[in-house]
């Protein structure tokens, strides 16, 4: 059922459900939560763009225009930490409200970005984005399904709920394996 279904009839099935999907958990909510899979976030640039056989941190993040998502984003936020932790000064370029407008924008050759892996298969497997290999790289955050604890959610969502329960090994092997491709940069 799920595997047949398109990203955004996933995302309009889960609107109707009153689930929510996150990578990063709402610590102020009381919700109940299902843990899906890793989320795994790489340096990412441009194919074409070129860099010194010994790339520096101080070249990636200070020479080389960065990306951002949006305040709030928990891409950006588990970026801002890595950054923060290392203490890199950074040459921010522009700030983008979805991974797709960075990961375009990042295509283009209008900068790099630390990006989730998991919406950019096409991109990377094409040679339109390579990983640059970072120390410290990936981050990983965990994608979970929410819903309040307060919410009594209908048979549909149950049943939908216990799907994932019981097939999401299968699914990721099925779907997602592909990651590990990239992985082991």
């Amino acid at each position: 059922m799920i595997e047949l279904l398109g990203f955004s009839l996933i995302c309009i099935l889960l609107f109707y459900l009153c689930l929510l999907l996150l990578s990063e958990m709402l610590e102020k909510l009381k919700v109940d939560t299902v843990e899906l899979m890793p989320n795994k976030l790489f340096y990412v640039s441009n194919y074409e763009r070129k860099f010194p056989k010994t790339v520096s941190k101080k070249y990636l993040f200070e020479k080389i225009p960065l990306i951002y998502r949006e305040p709030g984003s928990a891409t950006r936020n588990a970026m801002e930490g890595f950054i923060e932790k290392n203490n890199y000064s950074v040459n921010k370029k522009m700030e983008l409200t979805s991974n797709e407008a960075v990961k375009q924008a990042v295509i283009s050759g209008l900068g790099c970005s630390i990006m989730p892996l998991i919406g950019n298969k096409n991109a990377l497997k094409n040679n339109e984005l390579k990983i640059i290999p970072v120390r410290g790289l990936p981050i990983t955050t965990t994608w979970n399904l929410i819903w309040l604890k307060s919410k009594n959610l209908s048979p549909v969502a149950v049943a939908f709920l216990n799907y994932l329960k019981d097939r999401k090994e299968n699914i990721i092997q099925k779907k997602f394996s592909w990651i590990e491709d990239f992985t082991n940069v």
